[in-house]
């Protein structure tokens, strides 16, 4: 029978063996409630065909060629990954808006004896209820942001100072990118709506009485926008500002880019990308000085020519009150740790 959900948190916490998402890959791939599994009873082909045969001949002839697709994939799906589910195995299922995708594949189960119930509204449900959390109201969170100029090890504080109890929100984690020309990581970025998927359920699990640190960031990380109601709250935070002298910054920055440096070609490129902003001489400078393997003197001319200025820049529609300020003379693991337990005795205070 179909399950109302009035809630994220009443979502993530339903007392179900599995949650079963039997939409196409395609479907599946740009955002799906976290921790489905993919069940797909069409494949994207087989979807497309379905749909054109329903608009352009006639409903009854496709939901004819839609149930043999769908038996066939339940067969493969029962004897595949569901073999080894017992007599009292629970899943939830669902599709697109809890239609006969997911009302088909839930029948056959439940005449095997499994208990299945499908999400009413199906995947469209579960989204409304992101877009109210991220798009629609204010979130009720006590954010505090991270913040200071390229180089002072923001990432690595916010996972030190998570690791010492303190509430964190990792947007450059959930993102799968570093934030700047040079952010890519080996992992894609998910799709927009993956993306707030993401952020919804990590939001969900914080509690809105505590501070909740997060690196201050511009609307965008890589290609992905910050959601509205997030952005608003990280206007009017508080900051803690974090600093380092430039040389320290360099040498931080060579170890923690050191896949991009060990790419010649990929580096290349990127700074290519620099030239609507630097011109071509200062680009074709730098450009020489990473073919010489010379990254730490162009860390540090990326930054003092071209990041800082940029960052003190963009700083400023986000420049709520610095409640304190966390100078560092190295970023050495040591120092990392003490600048850690500053910001812990900042945020309990």
């Amino acid at each position: 029978m179909p399950v109302a959900f009035d809630s994220l948190a009443d979502f993530y916490a339903a007392p179900f063996d599995d949650v079963i998402d039997v939409r196409s890959p395609s479907e599946f791939a740009e955002d799906h409630i976290p921790g489905a599994m993919s069940l797909p009873v069409l494949s994207d082909a087989e979807r497309a065909r379905v749909g054109t045969i329903y608009v352009q001949e006639a409903p009854f002839r496709a939901r004819k060629i839609g149930a043999a697709l769908v038996a066939r994939s339940a067969a493969a799906h029962i004897e595949g990954p569901l073999a080894m589910r017992d007599g009292s195995w629970q899943p939830l299922v669902y599709c697109w808006r809890g239609g006969q995708r997911s009302g088909s594949f839930a029948s056959i189960l439940s005449q095997i004896g499994w208990r299945a119930d499908l999400v009413e509204g199906g995947y469209r449900s579960y989204r409304r209820l992101v877009v109210r959390m991220l798009h629609e109201t204010a979130l009720p969170h006590r954010l505090v942001l991270l913040d200071g100029n390229t180089g002072t090890a923001k990432t690595e504080l916010l996972a030190l100072v998570a690791q010492r109890g303190v509430q964190v929100l990792d947007l450059e984690g959930l993102a799968a990118h570093r934030g700047s020309l040079f952010g890519a990581v080996a992992r894609p970025q998910p799709a927009q709506k993956g993306f707030e998927s993401a952020l919804a359920q990590a939001l969900t699990g914080l509690d809105p009485a505590r501070p909740v640190l997060v690196e201050a960031e511009s609307s965008k990380v890589g290609d992905l926008l910050v959601p509205p109601s997030l952005w608003a709250a990280m206007r009017g935070a508080p900051r803690l500002e974090v600093t380092a002298p430039l040389g320290a910054r360099a040498r931080y920055l060579t170890r923690a880019y050191a896949d991009l440096t060990a790419d010649a070609a990929a580096l290349q490129v990127t700074l290519a990308l620099l030239l609507p902003f630097q011109g071509q001489a200062r680009v074709e400078t730098w450009q020489a000085m990473a073919a010489a393997g010379e990254f730490e003197t162009l860390a540090g001319e990326l930054m003092q020519h071209h990041y800082d200025a940029r960052y003190e820049k963009s700083r400023g529609p986000r420049a709520g009150t610095v409640r304190a300020q966390v100078a560092m003379r190295d970023l050495a693991e040591a120092d990392l740790a003490r600048a850690a337990d500053r910001i812990e005795g900042f945020l309990e205070r």
